[in-house]
C-alpha cells in the first residue's frame, strides 16, 4: 500500500490499526460485558489514550477512504440525539430509517433507556450550550456531559460511548473536543468523528462562528477479535487520491432547522467493497 496519503484521516487510521494489532492488549481471560449475537464473549485488542486533531477550517476531515462510511446515517443519528432529544427507537427507525440501535433496546420499552437524547432533554443541555455560546462565548464552561449517574440508576441501558463535548470559542472559530470512553474502531470510529464534526458545524453556524479544530480523545480504542481479518484487509488497501470534505450549505442559521439535506459530502471516493462486521453488543 502506498504511504503517500492525501487524507490525514487515512494516515492516522492505518497507524492506529497497526498499533492495535502490534502493541494492543487483549481482553481474553478477563471478564467482559459485550457479546456477539450468538452469545459468544466479544473480546477485543485495544490501546488506550488516543488523541486526534483535525482543523476543519483548513480542510482536514476525519473520514477514511479505505471503506465506505455511512455519513448520512451518522448525521441522522446526531439529529436524533441533539435535535429530537429522544431515546425512542421508533423515532430513530421511522423518522430517520436507522435500525442499528435495536439490539440495545431496554426491557421492551422501545427505548434505549434514559440515555443520549433523553439525557440531553432532561437537563436541557443543547439549549444551555447554544445560549451560553451566544451570550458568553469566552467562558470555559461550555460542556455537554451525557455521562449522568442519576440516569444510569433510573434505567438500564448502554452507557454512552461518545459522552462528553467541550466547546471553546477562538476568535471567529469554534473548537470542539469529543471525549469517548470506548470506540469500536473499524465499525464506528469514523462514524462518530464525522457526526460530531457535523454537530460542530451546526452549532458554529447557530452562534455566528466558523467550525475550527475538532479534537477526538478516545480512552479505549479497540478492534474486536472477529474483526481481525477486516483490519488486515484495510491495511492492504490503497486510499483514495481525493480529500473528502463535508459542507454545511448556506442559508439556515437555527440549530433546530438543519436537516440531512443541508449537508453535502464532496470528493468522497472510498475503496469498495464494503466490509461486514459481527457486532459486539
Amino acid at each position: 500500500m502506498t504511504t503517500n496519503y492525501v487524507s490525514k484521516a487515512d494516515k492516522i487510521f492505518i497507524e492506529n490499526i497497526q498499533d492495535i494489532l502490534n502493541n494492543g492488549t487483549s481482553t481474553v481471560g478477563h471478564k467482559i460485558r459485550p457479546i456477539y449475537k450468538d452469545g459468544t464473549p466479544a473480546h477485543t485488542i485495544y490501546v488506550n489514550q488516543i488523541v486526534e486533531k483535525y482543523d476543519i477550517n483548513k480542510g482536514e476531515f476525519p473520514i477514511t477512504t479505505l471503506r465506505p462510511i455511512a455519513i448520512k446515517s451518522a448525521i441522522k443519528e446526531i439529529l436524533w440525539i441533539y435535535q429530537d432529544q429522544s431515546n425512542d427507537l421508533s423515532v430513530l427507525e421511522e423518522k430517520h430509517n436507522i435500525m442499528w440501535w435495536r439490539d440495545w433496546e431496554v426491557d421492551n420499552t422501545n427505548t434505549i433507556g434514559q440515555r443520549y437524547g433523553a439525557t440531553v432533554k432532561k437537563y436541557d443541555l443543547m439549549n444551555k450550550l447554544l445560549d451560553g455560546l451566544t451570550n458568553e462565548p469566552y467562558t470555559r464552561r461550555h460542556i455537554i456531559d451525557l455521562y449522568q449517574y442519576a440516569d444510569f440508576e433510573e434505567t438500564a441501558g448502554l452507557h454512552p460511548c461518545a459522552f462528553l463535548t467541550v466547546w471553546s470559542a477562538r476568535g471567529e472559530y469554534l473548537d470542539m473536543t469529543l471525549h469517548q470512553r470506548s470506540s469500536d474502531y473499524l465499525v464506528a470510529g469514523h462514524v462518530n468523528k464525522m457526526q460530531y464534526v457535523a454537530l460542530l458545524m451546526m452549532v458554529a453556524r447557530h452562534v455566528g462562528l466558523k467550525p475550527g479544530v475538532f479534537m477526538h480523545v478516545v480512552d479505549n480504542l479497540h478492534i474486536y477479535d472477529r474483526h481481525i481479518d477486516q483490519a488486515k484487509e484495510l491495511l492492504s488497501r490503497t486510499p483514495s487520491e481525493k480529500q473528502p470534505k463535508l459542507i454545511l450549505k448556506e442559508g439556515k442559521t437555527n440549530f433546530y432547522d438543519f436537516t440531512l439535506d443541508d449537508f453535502e459530502l464532496i470528493d468522497y471516493d472510498p475503496v469498495k467493497p464494503q466490509l461486514k462486521f459481527d457486532l459486539g453488543i
